[in-house]
């Protein structure tokens, strides 16, 4: 079960009593409580037939109680506890479960965790309720997660512009989708998002970045590389070290792996890497310009001298020479 396919469930009249929402992503838990507040009930009928809980301030008494009302001029009622995972007693509801009313609707938001597979409720809700679980997405998946979100929303978007959000956002799924969102209402009539758009509108600039230094590091452009760590020094906002090094760690460990598979055709590599095969031609271009040794050589020196920036056999060198000092380092050959 995804977001996706409550909401289109939702939408067909393809109701059941309870929907409980779980795990550690709270952007797909937000999706669906998002569309239960706003979008199953008509204006007229939310007034009186939509009731919202937080965990922290309710009883779970009073929650049951909301359940069992019948819906005023309407055939269904809805009911949301945001922030379930702070409700006191949250298991007495095991009993409302498993004699839910039919024309109520509960949504309830578990977040950051999971309920208890041996109580009495996890059963329930396994028999009697719609029961979704959210997990992180990996970072190896955000490409494509992402690319996907954009093309969902009637977009396009370049390589570089895609990596360029990512890289500047990271793994925070409600915010990429925000950004996106101010994205296209600035593309007026225009359908693609490019790296001008990034540098414009999320703040980031097109040439200079960690994407960018990345490419210089895997083209062996020392000259290019220098420019962007002195642009670093200079605007330590722009990349912070402690995003620089989990970034590049995440694409030249790629690298590597690509030596041992045997085919180099696109779509080999793609499912070895686990990434889509739009991204590939990166990973294979670099493994041509450097050695295995070279590309263990690199991610040595990433272990180094991230030690060496949490002050490990470091007497305090400032982040823009110690990154200066690697790259060198990256792109001499053996």
């Amino acid at each position: 079960m995804t977001p996706e396919k409550i909401i289109s469930d939702i939408k067909k009249g393809q109701f059941r009593p309870v929907y409980w929402l779980e795990g550690e992503e709270d952007f797909f838990i937000d999706q669906v409580i998002q569309f239960a507040e706003h979008k199953i009930l008509p204006e007229s009928e939310a007034g009186f037939n939509l009731t919202i809980f937080y965990g922290r301030d309710a009883a779970w008494a009073d929650v049951v109680n909301a359940c069992r009302r019948y819906p005023m001029f309407a055939e269904k009622q809805v009911v949301i506890i945001k922030e379930a995972q702070d409700l006191k007693g949250i298991e007495k509801l095991e009993a409302y479960v498993e004699k839910p009313l039919s024309s109520t609707l509960l949504f309830v938001a578990y977040k950051g965790k999971k309920v208890d597979g041996r109580t009495k409720l996890a059963k329930l809700l396994k028999e009697k309720a719609v029961l979704f679980t959210s997990k992180k997405i990996y970072d190896s998946a955000l490409p494509d997660w992402t690319s996907e979100l954009v093309t969902a929303k009637g977009f396009s978007i370049t390589k570089k512009a895609l990596f360029l959000l990512i890289d500047h956002i990271g793994n925070d799924l409600s915010r990429l989708s925000n950004e996106i969102d101010k994205l296209a209402l600035n593309l007026k009539n225009r359908e693609k998002i490019t790296e001008d758009d990034i540098e414009q509108f999320v703040g980031v600039s097109k040439e200079f970045n960690v994407f960018e230094l990345q490419q210089a590091i895997a083209q062996r452009d020392l000259y290019k590389a220098v420019r962007i760590v002195n642009y670093f020094g200079s605007n330590p906002k722009a990349a912070p070290i402690q995003l620089i090094f989990p970034s590049l760690y995440n694409f030249f460990s790629k690298v590597q792996v690509v030596y041992s598979v045997p085919a180099k055709d696109e779509r080999s590599v793609a499912t070895a890497l686990g990434v889509n095969s739009f991204f590939v031609k990166d990973y294979v271009s670099t493994a041509t310009r450097f050695s295995y040794p070279e590309i263990e050589k690199i991610l040595l020196l990433l272990y180094e001298y991230n030690l060496r920036n949490l002050g490990v056999n470091d007497a305090g060198t400032d982040d823009a020479e110690l990154l200066k000092e690697m790259v060198v380092k990256m792109i001499a050959p053996l």
